[in-house]
């Protein structure tokens, strides 16, 4: 009797067995000169041999691209070279290894470091050729897990981040300046061992979700968390205070909202009335088990990785201590991406890809919503082709008035050619062809989040 493959080892997912380097790529168009950095995305990618019981435990491995002076330079693979991609266990008998991370979910650049991400570790520092250096703790001031979505403030530079457990202290919120140094960190009270993987901010809060889903020791894929009914569905608002100023954590209030689970937020902000906006796709009870049961190779599973996932929209009056939950939009969407300058500030233009359903989207789509409108645009990738998270890039010389003025950058995985691309898309206009295509050494697996990081950023 053979075993069915897991599905996230098998089609867009299939990992890739080595590393590898190659320059001098092939550019079809014209590669704009703001361009000239590096594109550095993660991915879960086990080694050869190896099943993962759960998704989200594959090795990390990142891709990058490196783009200047029109030119594609080079593309490289490394997995993040961590204890556990030998095998060294998270759990031990003194408690979690902080460095035993799959580092796979993220990463990002803060301070001059280029840091891999996976939320129940520490962050691993890479070179900027992608190499592991190591785990980085900030210097020894990091004794916590670092979540995979970290928020850069865009007028201040500060990178917010948060350590969640299922044992208390449950929530810790930590505050490093834009030098690199962490300058608080505090425990978040009334937080439960809900599971908590993103969060967003505003120009005065700090705003958590907490969903229906929560931590089941009964749980053995190695992801200890699950659908309970008994869970209440809540979000969070916590004041911001000045870097140094000493936090306010005890001010927090949570709002009960309908019972879901929100995995990433597009952005939150502060509305003309003073309520706190916050919008993020969620799914329900059949959602979350049909997406679960996917990442765990499960029977009674979705087709694709993401089931029902609906973009929502809270909006938290909280001077009458009330919220307002609306469904926006009827597409299943995931990765919803905007321009960073407006992060914590209303915005006009997100980003996400929706996913194939019995809605009427036959393939994997890149929508663009206009929240002013409420219009959106929509590019289908046909049969066989699905795009990475939509990195946005600003163009030279925009403004705020041209908040769409810029680039996506998505990296394509092509079944049908057993090939990949990175496409270079006119963010103002998704209707009109591709500004630039690179064609990639190989074909590179379906992929997590990542990030552009400028060379005035390195």
């Amino acid at each position: 009797m053979t075993s069915t493959p897991k599905p996230y080892l098998t089609g867009h997912y299939t990992p890739v067995t080595d590393e590898i380097t190659a320059t001098g790529l092939t550019v079809e168009g014209t590669l704009p000169p703001e361009l000239t950095g590096r594109l550095i995305r993660n991915s879960h990618n086990p080694k050869p041999g190896i099943t993962p019981t759960h998704w989200f435990k594959g090795s990390g491995m990142v891709h990058g691209i490196r783009l200047r002076d029109g030119q594609a330079e080079w593309y490289r693979n490394r997995w993040v070279h961590t204890p556990a991609l030998d095998g060294a266990p998270y759990m031990t008998d003194k408690g979690p290894d902080l460095t035993a991370s799959t580092a796979g979910t993220h990463v990002i650049e803060h301070a001059g470091r280029l840091l891999a991400l996976s939320e129940a570790a520490l962050p691993f520092e890479l070179t900027a050729d992608l190499e592991t250096v190591g785990a980085y703790d900030f210097g020894g001031r990091l004794t916590s897990a670092m979540t995979a979505h970290p928020k850069e403030d865009p007028v201040s530079g500060e990178l917010h981040f948060f350590a969640a457990s299922p044992f208390p202290p449950y929530l810790i919120h930590h505050v490093a300046s834009a030098d690199g140094k962490v300058l608080e960190s505090q425990e978040v009270p009334g937080a439960s061992a809900a599971l908590k993987h993103d969060f967003a901010l505003t120009e005065h809060y700090v705003v958590f979700l907490e969903g229906s889903v929560t931590f089941d020791p009964a749980e053995h894929s190695g992801i200890p968390y699950s659908w309970n009914d008994e869970q209440i569905s809540r979000i969070g608002v916590m004041p911001r205070t000045a870097a140094g100023a000493g936090g306010r954590a005890r001010e927090i209030r949570w709002f009960e909202i309908r019972q879901g689970y929100g995995m990433h937020f597009a952005n939150a902000y502060e509305d003309s009335y003073g309520r706190v906006v916050v919008e993020g796709p969620t799914v329900g009870r059949d959602g979350w088990q049909r997406s679960w049961n996917w990442w765990v190779g499960a029977e009674d599973r979705g087709a694709e990785p993401n089931h029902g996932s609906r973009s929502t929209r809270w909006t938290v009056d909280l001077a009458a201590g009330a919220v307002k939950e609306e469904v926006t939009d009827d597409l299943t969407v995931e990765f919803p991406t905007i321009n960073e300058a407006f992060l914590g500030i209303e915005h006009r233009y997100q980003y996400a890809l929706a996913f194939p359903d019995d809605l009427g989207i036959a393939a994997h789509t890149l929508v663009k919503y206009d929240r002013t409108t409420g219009a959106r645009q929509l590019l289908p990738f046909g049969a066989g082709r699905l795009p990475s998270e939509a990195v946005f890039v600003p163009a030279e010389g925009a403004d705020s008035s041209q908040e769409d003025a810029g680039y996506l950058l998505t990296v394509v995985s092509d079944l049908n050619a057993n090939a990949s691309q990175l496409l270079v898309l006119d963010a103002s206009d998704l209707t009109v062809p591709p500004v630039a295509t690179i064609h990639l050494p190989r074909r590179v697996p379906a992929m997590i989040h990542g990030s552009w990081i400028p060379d005035a950023a390195a």
